[in-house]
């Protein structure tokens, strides 16, 4: 296990057709995780994101298991690779979720079918068109708290995504959002961003989804972590099964603490961080976050083959 070494595992956002296709033309255990998870979903994941449309795969309850799948994968790649195990863990959102599986804490097959049913319900909870999701860029967090209740008076809004210093997305109802995205403007914020998504993730209209999944996360087993893993509820490693589970459950409602996670971490004593997952969100919100950690993505064949170099 290497002290100095952290992987973070993205969420939502990170996919895009034909992601991994180097890595899975090249290498049989990409294949088998992706086909893996067919078998638990009952259509080809792989072919979906090879062949199918950007709007198939925008699909929340297909978005979730697919960059959960892609994680696994390339964390299984990492390993048979001989890449050095890191000391901790941390996923945004969905990515705890695959973070959670790469610790030991529950088997691939039983967390493809959770955070399956998770995009099912949290796409339910809210009808379409009802929610809204926006980033608020260049303003601190608390004002953007401010603006977020008053805004309030227009129908649900709160900050739910703590990603960077001066990066913070707010969710909620559409007319309550667009009056917080207003108030932000006003308040100074460089830019306010409306998020192409279906729901309005990580609120309290999502507490429906949270008690439907209740009962799937209860009855699944859970295993204490091999390695830590840092939680978005409260930026804490938590050991306890029983804890576990209930910090999955409240995550589904409540804001993801990222930039808390990523101190966290540096703070345990990481200095190299690894994306594992497709895309380079997490590669940026990182620099913004403490320009002295060391990110890197393993999304293709070069990059990939850069961070074992970089590490060992």
């Amino acid at each position: 296990m290497k002290n100095n070494l952290a992987f973070v595992f993205p969420g939502q956002g990170s996919q895009k057709i034909g992601m991994l296709k180097e890595l899975g033309d090249a290498h049989n255990v990409v294949l088998d995780t992706f086909a893996e998870a067919s078998s638990v979903l009952n259509y080809d994941l792989w072919k979906l994101v090879q062949e199918g449309t950007q709007d198939e795969i925008n699909l929340t309850e297909r978005t979730q298991p697919l960059l959960l799948t892609s994680s696994v994968a390339i964390w299984r790649l990492w390993e048979e690779m001989q890449g050095p195990v890191p000391a901790q863990l941390a996923g945004h959102s969905l990515g705890e979720w695959s973070a959670l599986v790469c610790a030991g804490v529950l088997r691939f097959a039983d967390a493809v079918s959770i955070v399956k049913a998770r995009g099912s319900y949290m796409q339910d909870a809210v009808p379409v068109g009802v929610g809204a999701m926006s980033a608020i860029i260049g303003l601190d967090d608390e004002a953007i708290g401010t603006a977020c209740t008053e805004a309030q008076r227009f129908g649900v809004v709160a900050a739910v995504n703590y990603n960077a210093p001066g990066q913070v997305v707010i969710a909620g109802e559409v007319k309550a959002v667009e009056q917080a995205m207003s108030l932000c403007k006003a308040a100074g914020a460089k830019r306010t961003l409306p998020l192409p998504v279906s729901a309005p993730f990580h609120t309290s209209l999502m507490r429906p989804a949270a008690e439907r999944l209740t009962a799937l996360v209860e009855s699944t087993v859970f295993s204490s972590p091999v390695i830590p893993v840092i939680h978005n509820v409260n930026g804490q490693v938590q050991a306890d099964t029983k804890i576990i589970k209930s910090l999955m459950i409240e995550q589904i409602y409540s804001p993801v603490r990222w930039v808390d996670c990523v101190l966290t971490l540096r703070d345990r004593g990481a200095e190299h961080l690894i994306e594992c997952g497709p895309g380079r969100v997490l590669n940026g919100l990182s620099k913004r976050i403490d320009r002295e950690l060391r990110s890197f993505a393993t999304d293709d064949i070069g990059s990939l083959e850069n961070a074992l170099a970089s590490i060992k």
